[in-house]
């Protein structure tokens, strides 16, 4: 005992003071740390102050004091050691002697031996020796901003930037994060020389964040600017470093821009050092933020303001051709980087328009990214740089985010549902990919929609091949295709019939457009071959035929190069494309394809197989549609007769036969063979499928307009209330068969002169269709033009008229010129015109016999009917010689094409007797 009390006496020290009695040497860096961190701690405890008291003691940050207690941290400076221990009396000597042997070995200038301890000490008691940091004014002149480019907009931002600064008092933080190339910098940097400035803010100091090094060595500066004889002391780095942030403890009203911050710990310590004063942070990290007092994601530019960056940049030299501008800036996505670059390649090249620059982006995409002006665009600010330093990062952390990110360039912008970015094999994989994309602004979520959005152009250079970059090799980007044609295909809705799928389908449309427009046709895998199908399929079903048969011909090529021409699938795809033809009005297209299909389904197949039976039903469904009945009744009639040979009457595919079959008698104007036929369908499916399957429901409805094309209304509309009392109880309200009875419904109480049933029926009708169907779809036009029919029977010839113009325009721009609706409502909408305006009238009937013989040929019966109209047109407009003379003509053709029973035959032979009725008058 005598001699350890002798030992601290000598010592000069109390035994509360000495906490590191054994003072052996440590080697190891982290236990040296280790020890550093236990002498503090024990130091603080015995003098019972809390970190935050000992930080305003020390006049230390408190987050520099909390990392000087944490082993986990780097050792903490000289200058912060040496003001902790003026507080808690450890010893400097000791702690300096730990903290160097904490450093790392080859830490550069900033690591000493234990023999160079007292130089250490030496210089940092040479700063202290100086005036204290809070005693340091700053002189005028020390702001430091960056160059500024053109700027133009964001007043919106700017504002909500100086909303800050009318909150006194304590620090402020505001931060803007955004995708890189936003323009993030340049908000910050005019916000600063403009706003800033103009409240006085003073020094405004500019510190590029992206690494703890440059932010080290822009604080030093700060130091060194601030008082000059420090350059001269020989002071390391960081010891300048912290004398800039105990200036900026100690002061108030300056501004510190924290630009391209990259980490949110390589600034804590300066966030935590000041309690006044104002930091603006620029990022591509969109989270760590919360405690800033202002946060903008900063977003694209608006159209206006893209365009005059354009031209502002572009035409710097003078006045220039800037054809192709607003397209550019589109196809560029708005972001203000991307303009920039494109500007001073344009201001480069004087001869270039922005159409030709969108050219050659079309056809060297990778080569355009990396180009801006020479020597005014920097290499490294580049879309293609800037964009492939973030996914460095983002790849160093996350693989599977930049595999996702290759995934989701392929299909549209905006909406992606999440289901197309989930990873069956680790969802929690997938969920920390988007989360870290989002959290680099390389995406952004939508909760309420559960869908992901990622910029156009982000999308487009990640999905461009580029064998310099590592993120867009030709392998990867081939991947990427593959991985997201296969994604589609495993969400399709399992049908495209169902009306409660459609929503999902159009939910996805847009992204199957998207992979379809960007993916080569080459590239196409099988995956590719059923999304395009089943997408064929729904889009004919959803009215938009001419989209579908541009997917559909696509399918073929892909299915003949995968499959071989004669596998069935393929030819399962060319009866589709025949049904696409068919639906956009091009019925002799449809034949062609359909006819090809027969024969290829005939020599592969056995004469019996149903799939040869089926190829007979299409292609008589589409010589019945271009009213070619005599050869649609004989295929028909083969197809059945062979379906009941060697499928039984009560086979699924021999009633469905039977059942077209009676349709085609129908047509014919065979009504009575027709209702007989479909009298024996109704008993077959009634037993064999029972009384509400929707096969029996069709045979119903069918058999209640065949009633009604013969002129029994009495049991037709019973009928046609009964199938529609069954569909909307069996297929709901929204289906499109129940739909269909609600209009035929009401044209039979239209054709029983019910006018006050009809036109209710006929107008919920329409708004059914427009809500389920949307307004340009085919249904939605029929319904339309049923309703102005029955306008018309009532005696509202205007309201009529007015209707059926506004349908015209619509079918023709949505459908096309030809489209056999088009031709359908120029016909009535004549038959509308005729008494108030029989010239218009004939002029277009006459439009419409144009447009149906081009179409339909010369014998169809439309075609013979709009001869017959026009017919009447002219002897309403009192010459019933001419009508005469064009109804014999038209008669003649009716007889020889369809038959004197037909019906069109016997109305045009009525018009004919009158008209010659007529002439003696």
């Amino acid at each position: 005992m005598n001699e350890i009390e002798r030992h601290d006496h000598m010592g000069g020290r109390s035994m509360e003071a000495q906490y590191d009695p054994g003072g052996e040497p440590v080697t190891d860096p982290q236990a040296a740390r280790r020890k550093l961190s236990e002498l503090l701690e024990i130091a603080r405890s015995r003098k019972a102050m809390s970190k935050k008291t000992l930080a305003g003691r020390c006049q230390l940050g408190k987050t520099t004091v909390s990392h000087a207690f944490n082993a986990k941290r780097p050792a903490p400076s000289i200058e912060t050691l040496t003001a902790l221990d003026e507080v808690l009396k450890i010893g400097l000597g000791r702690l300096l002697e730990l903290r160097e042997a904490a450093l790392p070995a080859g830490s550069g200038p900033a690591h000493r031996t234990a023999g160079e301890t007292g130089q250490a000490r030496e210089m940092q008691l040479g700063v202290r020796g100086s005036r204290p940091a809070a005693e340091v004014d700053a002189p005028p002149g020390l702001d430091y901003i960056p160059y500024r480019k053109v700027f133009v907009g964001r007043s919106t931002e700017l504002d909500q930037l100086d909303t800050a600064l009318a909150t006194p008092g304590e620090v402020v933080i505001q931060a803007v994060h955004g995708l890189g190339g936003i323009g993030k910098s340049s908000l910050a940097a005019q916000w600063a020389a403009t706003h800033a400035r103009a409240y006085g803010y003073a020094p405004i100091r500019w510190i590029t964040a992206d690494n703890p090094t440059t932010i080290e060595q822009s604080l030093a500066n700060f130091a060194t600017v601030l008082q000059p004889d420090l350059a001269t002391m020989g002071l390391s780095t960081q010891l300048l470093a912290d004398r800039a942030t105990q200036w900026l403890a100690t002061h108030t009203n300056w501004l510190i821009i924290l630009d391209n911050v990259n980490e949110i710990q390589d600034i804590a310590d300066l966030l935590g050092c000041a309690a006044t004063g104002r930091f603006l942070i620029t990022s591509r990290l969109a989270f760590p933020w919360h405690d800033a007092a202002t946060v903008i994601r900063l977003g694209v530019m608006d159209e206006a303001e893209s365009l005059a960056l354009l031209t502002r940049i572009a035409s710097a030299h003078g006045t220039r051709n800037m054809d192709g501008a607003p397209e550019l800036c589109a196809e560029l996505g708005y972001l203000p980087l991307a303009v920039e670059q494109a500007a001073a390649y344009l201001a480069q090249n004087e001869l270039l328009t922005p159409r030709g620059y969108l050219d050659l982006l079309a056809q060297y995409p990778a080569d355009m990214y990396k180009k801006g002006g020479a020597g005014v665009t920097d290499s490294e600010r580049t879309i293609a740089r800037i964009w492939r330093l973030t996914l460095d990062r983002i790849h160093q952390s996350q693989p599977l985010a930049t595999d996702l990110l290759r995934t989701l360039s392929w299909y549209a912008p905006d909406q992606i549902p999440v289901s197309l970015c989930n990873d069956a094999a680790d969802a929690l994989v997938a969920t920390d990919a988007i989360g870290l994309l989002t959290a680099y602004n390389m995406a952004a979520t939508d909760p309420t929609t559960n869908t992901l959005a990622v910029h156009r152009l982000v999308q487009a250079l990640a999905r461009t091949s580029d064998p310099t970059d590592p993120h867009r090799t030709p392998e990867l980007i081939g991947r990427s295709l593959r991985q997201a044609t296969a994604r589609l295909r495993g969400v399709l809705p399992a049908t495209w019939q169902d009306p409660a799928m459609w929503q999902d389908w159009r939910t996805l449309m847009p992204h199957i457009d998207a992979l379809v427009n960007h993916a080569p046709a080459a590239a196409d895998t099988e995956d590719a071959l059923d999304v395009l199908n089943e997408a064929g399929k729904f889009l004919i079903n959803q009215g938009s035929a001419h989209r579908a048969k541009a997917y559909l011909t696509r399918a073929l090529d892909a299915a003949v190069q995968i499959l071989g021409r004669d596998h069935p699938y393929t030819l399962s795809v060319r009866t589709n494309l025949g049904g696409a033809y068919e639906a956009s009005g091009d019925v002799n297209g449809a034949i062609l394809v359909l006819e090809q299909t027969l024969k290829d389904r005939a020599r592969v197949l056995p004469e019996d197989h149903p799939d040869v039976l089926a190829a007979r039903n299409n292609l008589a469904f589409a010589y019945e549609a271009a009213g070619n009945f005599f050869l649609a009744r004989p295929l028909m009639e083969q197809a059945l007769n062979d379906a009941s040979r060697l499928l039984g009457n009560d086979d699924a595919t021999t009633m469905l036969l039977r059942n077209n079959l009676a349709c085609v008698y129908r047509s014919l104007g065979d009504v009575d063979r027709a209702i007989g036929l479909l009298t024996q369908t109704l008993h077959h499916r009634a037993r064999v499928l029972g009384e509400d399957h929707p096969d029996t429901l069709v045979t119903r409805h069918d058999l209640a307009r065949t009633h009604q094309a013969a002129g029994d209304l009495d049991r037709a509309v019973p009928l046609l209330e009964q199938s529609l009392r069954d569909r909307t109880r069996i297929l709901g309200k929204d289906h499109p068969h129940t739909l269909t009875s609600h209009s035929d419904l009401a044209n039979a109480y239209e054709t029983a002169g019910d006018l006050d049933r009809a036109i209710p029926l006929l107008e919920q009708t329409l708004d059914d269709a427009v809500r389920v169907f949307g307004n340009d779809h085919p249904n939605t036009l029929t319904s339309r033009v049923n309703l102005a029919y029955a306008y018309q029977a009532a005696g509202s010839v205007e309201l009529a008229v007015t209707l059926l113009e506004q349908t015209l325009d619509d079918a023709a721009r949505a459908l096309g010129e030809d489209h056999p609706i088009t031709l359908s409502t120029r016909n009535i909408l004549a038959n509308a015109c005729l008494d108030e305006d029989p010239a218009r009238a004939i002029t277009l009937h006459e439009q419409t016999l144009k447009g149906r013989m081009r179409v339909l040929g010369q014998d169809h019966p439309d075609t013979l009917t709009t001869r017959n109209n026009i017919a009447h047109a002219v002897l309403g407009a009192g010459d019933p010689a001419r009508a005469a003379f064009l109804l014999e003509q038209a008669l003649n053709d009716a007889e020889h094409a369809l038959g004197n029973a037909h019906p069109v035959t016997s109305t045009i032979r009525t018009n004919l007797a009158f008209a010659r009725s007529r002439i003696d008058i």
